[in-house]
């Protein structure tokens, strides 16, 4: 027999695969949405829980089926990958801020500010970049970025604005330990800002002028119900 070109579907079946053409504007602009629901709950369960935060629940709160959740992220670690490249993306007009500064010691400044509340406003990063280190460990995306921050540090020497004895991968620790006060509750997450300026004080060479320091210090009360809680919360994490 000849080879029988296949008509329309008769038995009330429907075919398995779409090609683009096949699908709406809606279906699309659905699709879409149930994709940013899910990367928005799987960001506030990874935050509460940690990367191991249960996928069922990420949908459930997503309000899709497993189903769509798995033909978005075929596994776990297509979700991670997902939600690295869409905080990434978000730090994208920080290196033209820094060019922008007047001065080397503000492009600093403006480092440490923008990507230390992006690391609070959003407490499942430190969960994701630490899986993403594991599982894309040849992964060098950062690499042009951090040759730009090294110059910048260097130019602030130079300037005579930074310690002579600082050096970038000093500013990425610091960013490391203040960045985390956002994954220990609301009560420490609303201090950064207060102990970046302590820490750029630090920063700076003697004979230079020290800014007033922003907010109020916790009190002692504030500062035990905010240990209260987090102590609570590494019970409940065991």
């Amino acid at each position: 027999m000849g080879c029988l070109a296949r008509g329309p579907r008769i038995d009330g079946m429907t075919p398995l695969s779409r090609t683009p053409e096949d699908v709406s504007p809606s279906r699309r602009r659905d699709a879409r949405a149930n994709r940013e629901r899910l990367l928005t709950e799987a960001r506030i369960l990874i935050a509460e829980n940690g990367i191991e935060a249960s996928l069922e629940e990420i949908a459930r709160r997503a309000e899709v089926g497993v189903a769509t959740l798995y033909r978005n992220f075929p596994t776990r670690d297509d979700l991670v990958r997902a939600l690295h490249a869409t905080a990434l993306a978000d730090l994208l007009p920080v290196r033209e801020e820094i060019e922008a500064a007047p001065t080397a010691w503000d492009g600093v400044v403006v480092y440490l500010e923008r990507v230390i509340e992006w690391l609070v406003a959003d407490p499942s990063l430190p969960p994701i970049l630490k899986r993403m280190a594991v599982i894309e460990p040849g992964m060098r995306s950062g690499d042009r970025f951090e040759s730009f921050i090294a110059e910048l540090v260097e130019q602030a020497k130079v300037e005579s604005s930074l310690r002579s004895d600082v050096y970038a991968v000093d500013l990425a620790v610091l960013i490391t330990l203040i960045g985390s006060l956002g994954s220990l509750g609301n009560g420490y997450a609303g201090q950064w800002h207060r102990q970046l300026s302590i820490a750029l004080d630090g920063l700076r060479p003697p004979g230079h002028d020290r800014a007033k320091l922003p907010g109020r210090p916790l009190n002692v009360k504030q500062f035990r119900a905010s240990m209260h809680g987090l102590s609570r919360r590494s019970r409940r994490a065991t």
